[in-house]
């Protein structure tokens, strides 16, 4: 994760950023805080005088990564404060590197910053010290991502208990941000030149009931702390704004009607694009997965979201092989993806978790299967994309630019997220002069199974 630099004088702290983009939100805190404290980021080992690693801890393989994150940094530098999820196993963390300086959970930003103060002491200057230095809850900070879109976490935390997940032991229960605070904080990104909002948290549908939807003003104008409220607060801002880790509950309904409105320039006020991790279909293996499970109704609902919102992009994961999954159970699986045809989708195979209940289900699938059937899902899907996006081949797209790259621009459609989606590749991009944050209507030419190809139109 490349990180801003600094070459002012002064105590020196590398970073390493590991896990999911809510992690990705932390690590901007506490950077955030590190230079509102005067401490210096540096981009090496070698420059470093500690390094903080955020981990992360969701399934073995980011355990892993995370562990060897760490091993690096010790090796490399010997001075290393972990955080983030693999946080809250400390005793795992000090078996494999039992010098680490300090070890803090996820979100415990106070605890990272006095283990840097017991390795790096604030130095004592009367003059800024007269400053008072915190970071509030509303400042921007450090960004670690491009300057035109921006991570905007409405919540930590999570109420379900999915058999498969150790989110709530890792991060606690759903505790909502006020609406009023996020939507500031997305007006000051709006300011700052962010062109596309990314709405995350571990379950953005349930946004709001810890707090019994407790109604704040934004602008003048009373708001709920509630997913709907907060989408329209968020499309006033002109921005395109994209909802992530939606959990299916009815009113989920409520807002398919604001992608299907525009604004005065024409455009969507909220992205058509939902992000919705249904993770099965055969209604059994969801029970076993304490999941929703009523697959018909599902069906029926992307229907009506369609017929509601007909550009309306369906995003979604699925787990392949869980513990008991039969053939015929797969088999149902395949046959949603027929049914459903979602444009954009993610699948794993299962991974036991430590500390997760699936771990103690019967049957598991062995490995060699579980592979097996991710290829298989993930072959049919690719067919069902690869038509979904030769559809659009002649159609003109609105996009907005992530990269030039020799005479190419690098963008993504309203279909696209960053990083987990497709890509557009306008091959004129570098003759028409575009550059990383510029919106373009782009002719699509052509599509394979993941990407869509275009130019920009010129005047005869």
């Amino acid at each position: 994760m490349p990180l801003p630099d600094s070459t002012s004088a002064g105590r020196k702290v590398g970073f390493v950023s590991l896990g999911c983009p809510k992690a990705l939100v932390d690590s901007e805190r506490i950077l955030t805080q590190l230079r509102v404290e005067g401490y210096d980021i540096v981009q090496t080992y070698d420059d470093a005088d500690v390094v903080v690693v955020n981990t992360c801890g969701f399934i073995d393989s980011a355990v892993t990564e995370s562990l060897d994150a760490i091993g690096e940094a010790m090796a490399e530098n010997g001075k290393v404060i972990v955080t983030g999820c693999l946080g809250k196993r400390p005793e795992q963390i000090r078996e494999a590197h039992p010098d680490v300086l300090a070890i803090t959970g996820p979100q415990d930003y106070r605890s990272v910053m006095n283990a840097v103060y017991a390795a790096l002491p604030p130095t004592h200057d009367p003059f800024v010290d007269l400053v008072p230095r915190r970071f509030e809850e509303n400042d921007i900070g450090i960004k670690l991502t491009p300057k035109h879109y921006a991570y905007l976490k409405i919540s930590e935390g999570c109420n379900h208990r999915c058999s498969f997940c150790i989110i709530p032991s890792m991060r606690g229960d759903l505790v909502s941000r006020p609406v009023d605070e996020v939507l500031r904080e997305a007006e000051k990104l709006a300011m700052g030149g962010v062109k596309e909002l990314l709405v995350i948290s571990q379950d953005t549908s349930a946004y709001g009931v810890d707090v019994k939807y407790a109604e704040r003003t934004w602008r003048g104008k009373a708001y709920q702390t509630r997913m709907k409220a907060l989408c329209e607060g968020l499309s006033e801002l002109g921005l395109w704004t994209r909802l992530h880790y939606v959990y299916p509950y009815p009113h989920v309904d409520d807002i398919i009607p604001l992608m299907a409105e525009r604004n005065a320039d024409g455009l969507p006020k909220l992205l058509p694009y939902l992000d919705i991790p249904f993770q099965h279909a055969s209604p059994r293996v969801l029970k076993l997965m304490k999941r929703p499970g009523a697959v018909d109704k599902t069906l029926e609902r992307i229907q009506r979201w369609r017929d509601i919102c007909p550009d309306i992009t369906i995003r979604s994961t699925f787990i392949v092989g869980f513990p008991g999954e039969t053939d015929a159970e797969f088999e149902e699986l395949l046959d949603f993806l027929d049914e459903a045809q979602l444009d954009r989708v993610g699948a794993f195979a299962y991974s036991p978790v430590e500390g997760a209940a699936a771990n103690a289900l019967p049957d598991p699938v062995p490995e060699d299967v579980k592979q097996a059937r991710l290829a298989r899902f993930m072959a049919r899907q690719a067919e069902i994309s690869e038509a979904k996006l030769a559809d659009k081949v002649g159609s003109v797209q609105r996009c907005l630019v992530d990269a030039i790259d020799g005479e190419l621009a690098i963008a993504r459609s309203m279909a696209d997220a960053p990083e987990i989606d497709g890509l557009v590749q306008i091959q004129n991009g570098f003759e028409a002069g575009l550059k990383p944050g510029d919106f373009v209507d782009v002719e699509i030419m052509g599509s394979d199974e993941h990407d869509l190809y275009g130019e920009v139109p010129f005047d005869d």
